[in-house]
């Protein structure tokens, strides 16, 4: 049931913090019927029940009306092993615990959000398919998506539902009869970044035995193409995307010496995003390494850039800037948030663009965090934070987003969209970009290509 009043009434902002709302008393309920539980189960209530055994069979009683009532918790029992068997049953027999009914409604809430801000979203094919993933239907959502799919095909279908992708999966993972995968929904309730996956409920560790390289860096010499780039190549951040795109996604980075005007000796890193051709291969520009940048920060990318770094001879204290776009935007914060990393150098800046970052921190307080978004673009709402999302980003950070002619993904996410875009309706994002990194400004000195391998 639509949540909104008529088009034009109906504030997203409102709505967002009614979400907000909502989304914190589905919080606290979890945390008062673990609470509950744990008061129900705990080694201090057994001891109390050998010593008044009258008054802890009236404790356990109420504890329990609490706990299963649907005018209290609704079967809210979480959080220890028999509280976790309890959920787990809850799970498989279908019954709602409050919490449970109040996150759902704080996603419908952002859904409804999103979909005034996004008139894709606002289609009849859109509608059904939110409709049903709200109601728990997956029969009708799985029937949707299909329709969906029918009519626009995958690329556009993905696109359409872009802005509230995240919102769809925890509402999956959230109403269906797996117990495993709803830390997934709750942590993307939160706002936080989710460290399992939302269909299974794997645990991101797993990740670590499928991308295990302890990383590699070699020099390489750049072909026609690249060098013909690099030839032109200026302290811009619309050239640091032509150059990231010249380098591709088969493990190519760039380490840049600039000369800079005020006399000091800096140095730029360009790392591009996932080569899409296969779920893992010989570079740490994979899926697999996309996965393990989202949720971990000691990756094989990382230490493969962390080796360039020393084979290249950087010296200790050196001003760094980090530019990547994708997989390598993670990349870079990953680097940032390395204290090693942020003691051995002084990372000035990090650009990200199309990438998932909002959930990374770098060491360093004084590292200017710059994220640039394509809101077509999917790839960056995998964080947990997407346009319906209420969660704003960090202080001292700067976020760009623009909506541009870059319609369907994968295309809203290449890097040359990125290009395109800043050339031209977003140019002013490359204005201010360019003003916050002007201390890089300078003769170039060198511009060395490393190939990186896992191994």
């Amino acid at each position: 049931m639509p949540l909104a009043a008529a088009e034009g009434r109906t504030d997203p902002a409102l709505l967002l913090s009614a979400s907000v709302l909502l989304a914190e008393a589905a919080l606290t309920a979890r945390q008062a019927g673990a609470g509950l539980t744990a008061a129900l189960t705990g080694a201090r209530s057994a001891q109390r029940a050998l010593r008044r055994p009258a008054w802890a069979l009236g404790a356990a009683a109420a504890c329990v009306r609490a706990l299963t009532s649907p005018a209290g918790l609704g079967f809210g029992a979480n959080g220890g092993v028999i509280g976790e068997l309890a959920r787990a049953a809850g799970n498989v027999t279908r019954r709602r615990p409050a919490a449970v009914t109040m996150a759902v409604d704080a996603f419908a809430l952002r859904i409804e959000a999103a979909t005034l801000a996004h008139p894709n979203l606002d289609s009849a094919h859109a509608r059904r398919l939110t409709g049903a993933t709200v109601a728990g239907d997956r029969l009708e959502a799985a029937r949707a998506l299909h329709a969906l799919v029918e009519r626009l095909g995958v690329t556009r279908a993905l696109t359409t539902v872009s802005p509230v992708v995240m919102e769809l999966l925890a509402l999956t993972g959230l109403l269906d009869e797996n117990p495993a995968n709803d830390a997934f929904s709750w942590v993307t309730l939160a706002g936080g970044v989710p460290t399992t996956d939302p269909f299974l409920g794997l645990p991101s560790s797993l990740l670590a035995y499928l991308n295990p390289g302890p990383g590699r860096a070699e020099r390489a010499d750049p072909d026609p193409i690249l060098a013909t780039v690099l030839a032109t190549s200026r302290n811009d951040v619309v050239s640091y995307v032509d150059d990231i795109a010249a380098l591709g996604n088969h493990g190519l980075v760039l380490l840049r010496r600039v000369a800079c005007a005020d006399g000091a000796v800096r140095h730029v890193l360009l790392l591009p995003g996932t080569s899409f051709g296969g779920l893992s291969n010989s570079t740490p520009q994979d899926l697999v390494g996309a996965f393990d940048g989202l949720l971990r920060t000691d990756t094989t990318y990382t230490r493969a850039a962390k080796k360039l770094l020393l084979r290249a001879g950087v010296p200790a204290g050196s001003e760094l800037m980090l530019v990547g776009h994708s997989l390598g935007g993670l990349t870079a914060m990953n680097l940032a948030a390395d204290v090693d990393v942020a003691s051995e150098y002084r990372i000035t800046h990090v650009i990200a663009l199309g990438s998932p970052i909002d959930g990374k921190r770098p060491a360093d307080h004084t590292t200017r965090v710059i994220s640039l978004v394509n809101e077509h673009d999917v790839i960056p709402t995998l964080d947990g934070r997407g346009p319906a999302s209420p969660h704003d980003t960090p202080d001292g950070w700067l976020e760009l987003a623009w909506l541009d002619e870059s319609y369907d993904y994968p295309l809203s996410h290449a890097p040359q969209a990125y290009s395109d875009s800043l050339r031209g309706g977003s140019a002013r994002h490359r204005d201010r970009v360019n003003a916050l990194i002007r201390s890089y400004d300078g003769e170039i000195t060198a511009n060395q290509p490393y190939m990186l391998r896992d191994k």
